[in-house]
């Protein structure tokens, strides 16, 4: 039935209905490390997956089941995992993945997180990440070798704002037999639907857009069901297709990863990240328009050299953001000031917009990614990454517009 509903009735009622035994509509928090069971054999058969139940909280827990169900439904996917950070779900999916001598391709505008995880722990681990720009599709098919476990890309690179053609990708992802990941967290479900596009995991990091209120940190992976494990690459996923059939990806990040690793996401984080996908709809509607009206507003501003936003006819990925984000494009923009100085001036003289390291948030946020973010990358990896000393990103809020254009001018003025 949920599949039959539009992705707010998704947003919604699916996952969890009410609770059966009190008719409570509000998804309980079951905060418990542990779940008892009567006897020893019943617990026994749970273990060894004779019968479902729940065990401990690290492996699994009905409050962060449910809204592992809930994004699946807005993804159409085949099932979900959560894990307790963005972070924690990128290296789930590619510890699931891949071995040491395998290879990634993997797009070059990168958040700098994610591109510290693959330099510091997966390349010292012995897993070679190969970066290419991701607007070329000939570049992803030259780095491409048989040791290729999986190719990986955000939906509009962070900070740089460059929008990769997925579906495009994903054939060549399709061809070569190479699962395509993708990070989702800028988009969300509302904007992308990873799955029509090709890609066969998505990620998000559900600490932004998916919470709403940077009040938690949490992510998600989800297996959308249109890659065939049985064939994979992967040796390790092969041996778990004996006993898990098409959802042997899934059960390896689970039960091999997740469970092995700690990496899980906590029930209350999961009920407040549950709590906020019944607005996702309305916000994403929100930050995407106020974003647009701000960067329109701050291309004809004189104190700004450069205004980055795709949704704005002359950047070079417009027509592509168009067409795969449903005419939106994101609420996340940055500027370009002419020096280090006149950034630091504005970030201190703005009064609504918070400067932190955070995106996502209702509140209208800012932070100078060259000495934050990236401040331990070189000048070369922060060019590639879209980082300049003169830039600062812009998270655009749900405030009123007409505020955040007063806060920006009466900042700018003083610049």
């Amino acid at each position: 039935m949920s599949n039959q509903w539009d992705f707010e009735t998704r947003s919604i009622h699916s996952g969890f209905n009410q609770d059966e035994k009190t008719g409570a509509t509000v998804l309980p928090i079951y905060e418990t490390a542990s779940f008892a069971y009567d006897t020893a054999e019943d617990l026994a058969d749970a273990f060894q997956g004779r019968k479902f139940g729940y065990l401990y909280s690290r492996i699994a827990n009905p409050t962060v089941t449910a809204f592992e169900q809930r994004i699946n439904a807005l993804e159409n996917g085949r099932g979900a995992v959560a894990t307790a950070s963005g972070m924690a779900a990128i290296a789930t999916i590619i510890y699931a993945l891949a071995t040491p001598g395998d290879e990634i391709v993997s797009s070059m505008s990168l958040f700098g997180g994610t591109f510290q995880l693959f330099q510091e722990i997966f390349q010292t681990f012995g897993i070679k990440v190969n970066y290419v720009d991701p607007t070329d599709i000939l570049a992803f098919e030259r780095a491409i070798s048989p040791r290729t476990s999986l190719l990986f890309l955000e939906t509009i690179g962070n900070p740089k704002l460059d929008v990769p053609n997925v579906s495009k990708i994903a054939e060549l992802a399709k061809l070569h037999n190479i699962p395509l990941v993708v990070d989702s967290s800028l988009t969300t479900p509302y904007l992308f639907e990873a799955k029509k596009f090709g890609v066969n995991v998505v990620i998000h990091s559900t600490s932004k857009y998916i919470s709403g209120s940077g009040h938690t940190i949490g992510g998600v992976l989800v297996d959308l069901g249109n890659y065939d494990w049985f064939n994979c690459r992967s040796k390790l996923i092969k041996e778990v297709t004996a006993k898990a059939g098409d959802f042997a990806f899934l059960a390896r990040a689970r039960r091999q990863i997740l469970q092995n690793t700690g990496s899980c996401l906590s029930p209350f984080n999961a009920y407040l990240q549950h709590l906020g996908l019944e607005t996702l709809a309305l916000r994403m509607e929100k930050h995407c328009s106020n974003a647009l009206t701000l960067a329109q507003f701050l291309a004809g501003h004189p104190r700004v050299d450069q205004v980055i936003y795709p949704g704005l006819p002359e950047h070079s990925d417009f027509a592509v953001a168009e067409s795969q984000f449903n005419g939106k494009f994101g609420g996340l923009l940055t500027i370009r000031l002419q020096t280090l100085e006149r950034c630091f001036q504005f970030i201190r003289r703005v009064k609504i917009a918070k400067n932190l390291a955070n995106l996502g948030d209702a509140k209208t946020l800012l932070i100078h990614p060259a000495s934050t973010i990236y401040y331990n990358c070189s000048e070369a990896e922060q060019a590639a990454a879209g980082v300049y000393p003169d830039l600062i990103r812009v998270s655009v809020g749900i405030e009123s517009i007409h505020d955040i254009i007063k806060d920006f001018d009466q900042a700018l003025a003083e610049v």
